[in-house]
């Protein structure tokens, strides 16, 4: 079984090699239908012309999968704006001048932040000169190099380019989104077939006024060169051209999202004697070392989450509760391990929105619409889809084991009371973001009037109360609202399975022994959290 440090590249480059060749199968099928309508008039020959434009076509294509290549994650990533460019410059500076050039000269937040700035204009520049190569190899007459025409077309291409890899950037289509149900390849890419030709007709017209506005106000084209019905054709070519060229690029961006996101299984061949010995190795060692937010370790937790969830892999999921209970404990810590990441940047970021508790005045003198920037919150929700797939995995372990774990060993390790407190905690964390603040009533109250959901009283204004005062259409409050249904329906997953035993001990001191750590947790109290989880035994939170 070869280690995951290998294994790693390995998957990645088997699905960028069959990406570019079911691009190259899939823009030859396009080539070989626009060429005949935009081939050259003159009578030069046709066998060296049609070779040129066709090598100079996918050339450009492959330019165009390397700006996907740099550009394309599985998850969002914030880019700096200019100022924040422009202060981590100058201080990068200031700090050489005066202390020399001992250690780093960017922080690593600077750094992820300018890195996307830089992919972004790079995937501009490259989609820029793609276009240009690629239009004029549809567009121009090889047989009859005439300068001023491949020029022309040239510039078209560059601002068709251009245009497309804004677009691409202001609409974060470089992040690739998971589908919720894996299909069979070919009805995948059958369902956004129809959707990537309609945007393929939008982005090239939007394109052609473009261009067509460049040369007419920048290059004057019309002066003594051009007469109006020519002018008309050439826009009549350079619109079937560039749809084409927007066709593939929309289809190798299509087969991209396909390919990548489908289900890699990390287990030996059933019946090997790995799969009788370390049946959960492979996927275990992907997990704890592949790189943050890679394709790898997304590839990785997919592949756990549906383990956890579907029976069609018993066998897999029963090797996760072996005797000694070192299995279970690695993969209960993994999927963990992004729910406290996100917790601890939530309870740090919510709590920064107003550094200055004790300066009550300036908050009173705050005019209604100064509210703060929710950008670190939304930064916060990055790992989305990765912490979903967590927060399935621990929850369907956790209820499975009261049927499947034979040896106990769920509950022995504690990583029951580990799972439940994680989820509670998150929960709380979460809900704050859409406006909600825990305040704790006296211990013996239990029951829906347990927890009061009140505002801070820190002056005029609080963080739950500004958050809440924001549109709940914003992308924050969806994130939000997501994230809490997904965590409230795995905490009922695991509350309907255990509740007859949670019934029997209902008292708040035998759940916090049974179901909450002895640690202090990362947000909110114990006392919130036993009364939380009350809430979810009698059916009651929302």
């Amino acid at each position: 079984m070869p280690p995951p440090s290998s294994a790693s590249p390995e998957v990645v480059k088997n699905r960028w090699l069959g990406f570019l060749i079911w691009q190259s199968i899939a823009s030859t099928t396009v080539y070989l239908l626009a060429a005949p309508l935009l081939g050259p008039s003159s009578a030069s020959p046709r066998l060296l012309s049609s070779l040129l434009s066709f090598l100079a076509f996918h050339l450009a294509l492959l330019l165009f999968s390397f700006s996907l290549f740099l550009s394309s994650s599985p998850q969002p990533e914030a880019s700096a704006s200019p100022p924040e460019l422009a202060a981590g410059v100058l201080k990068s500076l200031l700090k050489s001048a005066v202390g020399g050039f001992q250690g780093p000269a960017f922080d690593p937040y600077f750094r992820r932040r300018a890195g996307r700035v830089a992919r972004s204009v790079a995937l501009v520049l490259i989609c820029s000169a793609s276009g240009s190569l690629a239009v004029v190899a549809l567009c121009a007459d090889f047989g009859v190099l005439d300068g001023r025409e491949l020029v022309d077309l040239g510039l078209r291409g560059l601002v068709f380019g251009a245009v497309y890899g804004c677009y691409y950037i202001y609409k974060k289509r470089w992040v690739l989104q998971f589908p919720i149900i894996q299909r069979p390849l070919f009805f995948s890419f059958k369902m956004g077939f129809f959707s990537s030709l309609k945007q393929a007709l939008k982005l090239s017209t939007s394109a052609l006024v473009c261009s067509t506005l460049f040369m007419l106000v920048v290059l004057d084209h019309f002066k003594g060169h051009s007469t109006p019905g020519r002018f008309i054709i050439q826009q009549i070519r350079l619109l079937f051209g560039t749809s084409a060229v927007s066709l593939c690029w929309e289809i190798s961006r299509h087969l991209l999202e396909v390919l990548h996101t489908r289900r890699c299984v990390f287990a030996p061949p059933p019946g090997s004697s790995a799969a009788e010995t370390n049946p959960s190795g492979l996927v275990l060692e992907a997990l704890e070392q592949s790189v943050p937010g890679s394709f790898f370790q997304y590839l990785a937790c997919l592949d756990l989450c549906m383990v956890a969830e579907s029976n069609v892999e018993l066998w897999r999921r029963a090797a996760f509760y072996e005797e000694s209970g070192e299995t279970y404990r690695r993969v209960i810590s993994i999927c963990l391990r992004p729910l406290d990441l996100l917790t601890s940047r939530l309870a740090v970021v919510s709590e920064g929105l107003y550094p200055d508790k004790s300066n009550l005045l300036s908050l009173q003198l705050r005019a209604p619409t100064d509210v703060p920037s929710d950008q670190g919150l939304n930064e916060s929700f990055n790992d989305f889809q990765l912490c979903e797939w967590c927060v399935r995995t621990a929850a369907a372990l956790t209820a499975r084991s009261h049927q499947e774990d034979r040896f106990g060993v769920a509950q022995l390790t504690g990583s029951n009371a580990t799972v439940v407190t994680t989820l509670l905690t998150c929960l709380l964390a979460v809900e704050l973001c859409m406006g909600k603040k825990p305040t704790p009533q006296s211990a013996h109250h239990m029951g829906l009037a347990s927890i009061k959901w009140a505002a801070l009283q820190t002056g005029s204004r609080d963080v739950a109360a500004t958050i809440s005062s924001k549109r709940k259409s914003g992308a924050l409050y969806s994130k939000a609202f997501a994230m809490a249904d997904i965590i409230r329906t795995s905490i009922y997953q695991i509350v309907s399975a255990f509740e007859a035993d949670m019934l029997a001990n209902a008292q708040a001191s035998v759940l916090e022994k049974n179901w909450i750590t002895e640690s202090k947790p990362l947000f909110g109290t114990k006392e919130i959290l036993v009364q939380k989880l009350a809430l979810f035994l009698d059916f009651r939170a929302n």
